[in-house]
Order: C-alpha cells, then sequence, then structure tokens
C-alpha cells in the first residue's frame, strides 16, 4: 500500500484564533499549535472557544507530541484544556515553555505534562517524525517555524512570521535555511503572514523605537501607551525611550505581569530593563 501523509487543520483556516493542525503519516500523529479562539457576537456567556480534538481523542495512542511556534493565545491559549483530554508531550522554544508554564500552573497540569525545551536549529525526532526548529521573526521573541521531515518528504510549516531585516534583537528570520530546504525539495509549505496577500512590505520594529522618540520628545505630559504584552521588543522600546527622555513609567495589566516575569527572567527573550530610577507606580 502506498505511503499516505494526511494534514487535518482542526482550527485556524479562515478564521482568526484556534490554530492547530494535525500531521498524520504511518500511523503516528504530531500536532501543530494548540490555540484559543475569543467568541463572536453571539456566542452569549462564552469566554473562549478551543478547537474540537475528538479526532485526537479517538487517537490519542498514535500522538507522539505537541509542537508550538510561539506564545501567543491563538496558539498555546488552548493548551490546559486540550491537555486534560489528551496528555502528550509538549516541545517549544524557552519563552514559550515559560508562558506555557504558567497556564500549566493554574490548571494544575504540572506534574504531569511532560514540557521539553527546544532550540532553533535543533531537530527533534518523535516516532516516524523528525522535526527541525527554524528561527523566524514575530511580534513575540523565541517564534519558530517547523521543517517535518518524513519518509515522503518535507513539510514546512511557517507559524507566523515576518520578515524583518533589523530586528531589535539582531537575529534575523533563517532565511538561508528555509532557501537550503527549498532546493532540496518540498512535498508541501504550509505559511502564514498577516496580511501576506497585499503587496509591499511592513516596516521593521526598530522603525517604530524612532517613531517613540519623536513621540516622547518635548512632551510635558503623560504618555500612555499600549500593546500586546507579549510583543516584548516594542515594551523595551517604550523603556528606552522612558529613560532617553527622563520620564517615569509605570505598567499595569495581569498579562502584563505574567508576561514580564519570564521576558526579565532570562527565557529567551533578550530584554534589558531601564534603571530602577525610571520606574514609578500609577497614580
Amino acid at each position: 500500500m502506498a505511503e499516505k501523509m494526511k494534514i487535518i487543520p482542526l482550527g485556524g483556516l479562515n478564521e482568526v484564533g484556534k490554530n492547530m493542525t494535525v500531521y498524520e503519516h504511518g500511523g503516528e500523529i504530531i500536532v501543530v499549535d494548540c490555540g484559543m479562539g475569543f467568541p463572536d457576537g453571539d456566542m452569549y456567556g462564552i469566554d473562549l472557544v478551543i478547537p474540537d480534538v475528538t479526532y485526537l481523542v479517538k487517537n490519542r495512542n498514535r500522538i507522539r507530541g505537541l509542537f508550538i511556534t510561539h506564545g501567543h493565545e491563538d496558539h498555546i491559549g488552548a493548551i490546559p484544556y486540550i491537555l486534560k483530554q489528551v496528555n502528550m508531550p509538549v516541545y517549544c522554544t524557552r519563552l514559550t515553555a515559560g508562558l506555557i508554564k504558567l497556564k500549566l500552573e493554574e490548571h494544575g497540569l504540572t506534574k504531569q505534562t511532560k514540557l521539553i525545551t527546544v532550540e532553533a536549529g535543533e531537530m527533534i525526532r518523535v516516532g516516524k517524525f523528525y522535526v527541525e526548529f527554524i528561527h523566524v521573526n514575530h511580534s513575540i521573541a523565541d517564534s519558530v517555524a517547523f521543517a517535518i521531515h518524513t519518509s515522503m518528504g518535507v513539510l514546512i510549516h511557517t507559524g507566523d512570521f515576518k520578515i524583518d531585516s533589523t530586528p531589535i534583537d539582531g537575529d534575523v528570520i533563517d532565511l538561508g535555511r528555509f532557501g537550503e530546504l527549498g532546493k532540496e525539495g518540498v512535498l508541501a509549505l504550509l505559511a502564514d503572514s498577516t496580511n501576506v496577500e497585499r503587496p509591499g512590505y511592513t516596516m521593521s520594529e526598530s522603525i517604530v523605537g524612532r517613531t517613540f522618540d519623536r513621540l516622547f520628545t518635548g512632551c510635558k505630559q503623560r504618555i500612555i501607551v499600549t500593546t500586546f504584552a507579549s510583543n516584548v521588543h516594542r515594551i523595551q522600546q517604550v523603556i528606552d525611550a522612558a529613560a532617553a527622555h527622563g520620564r517615569l513609567r509605570a505598567e499595569g495589566g495581569r498579562v502584563r505581569a505574567e508576561h514580564g516575569e519570564h521576558h526579565e527572567g532570562g527565557h529567551g527573550a533578550g530584554v534589558h530593563e531601564a534603571p530602577q530610577e525610571h520606574r514609578g507606580r500609577p497614580e
């Protein structure tokens, strides 16, 4: 019987959130991402939406692992709910692991969950799959794509990515490795990047820092900046601008507090705090 490769999206196609994809080959399964979605306006009383994992529950004995591209909620938000139904090892980078650990602690799943940290550039073998972690740029640090090597060929799952030639941390997307894989031959490419169908390109994150500097210059009033708590590089640029212009800063938000713990704790984000004297207190 000829070999077969099944790619089964359980969420994330034609919708925002609930990113989850199943790869099945040789009787074995790996899963990529496990995100939550936000309820529609007619979903009264619903706080969050998770993928339907009935197929995984029925085939739990064939699952070899869950691989996570990055730490955004639409890619990790459903993990504690799914692990209660299907326990499987979780493979991810350091910062992503730190964020997932918070969820495991909140749901009492720390002891029963195997959380394995992998660096970009490494390859992990799980059953008949060899999963290669490839560094990409995104609005959260420690983001990766996967090259899934099988006997039928290589599948590329990019996750969310942005081509930024001057990222804040200086660690550019590994286009060289993508080029090598392309020359060797790719069975299938599954790519995801916001606004990819629009012409042009997105400005580098480093340009945003210059904008902050311009807005802070000469301003004598209070400045309020809002952003995703996970966008650590943008937060760092706000901190840098505040320090450069002698401004006190105060941070708020439960999610920011959780993310900050792992950014500042050295979980792969590479964040450098401003001096303590630039910290303030909300009034």
